[in-house]
């Protein structure tokens, strides 16, 4: 079993920024960040692999960058830019297993999921 835990998240006005961390209880191939507003369907942000591979959604390419500290088990989101439609609770995601360098952006492919941490952006 792996334990996520998110830290980060809070309110900000649209145009501000905010840094998400995950840490892992330990060693994952590929960890991501998912998202989910209220009445709609958790949806992919962004995933990274050991080798550095990364994944984005086309509505954050250019606004946000996923990160890792390896030695730490650790992966980071750094949001820039926001929107009020970034506005969701945040996931992170693992999987321990070898993907072949593939990011995966559905959720089947994550065994390990964290509680998720509350982004809120105003207009």
């Amino acid at each position: 079993q792996v334990q996520l835990v998110e830290s980060g998240g809070g309110s900000v006005q649209a145009g501000g920024s905010l840094r998400l961390s995950c840490a892992a209880s330990r060693y994952n191939y590929c960890m991501a960040w998912f998202r989910q507003a209220p009445g709609k369907e958790r949806e992919f942000v962004s995933g990274i692999n050991r080798g550095g591979r990364t994944n984005y959604a086309d509505s954050v390419k250019g606004r946000f960058t996923i990160s890792q500290d390896s030695a730490q088990n650790t992966v980071y989101l750094q949001m820039n830019s926001l929107k009020p439609e970034d506005t969701a609770m945040y996931y992170c995601a693992a999987n321990g297993a070898y993907t072949g360098g593939y990011v995966s952006s559905v959720p089947s492919g994550y065994p390990y999921w964290g509680q998720g941490t509350q982004v809120t952006v105003s207009s």
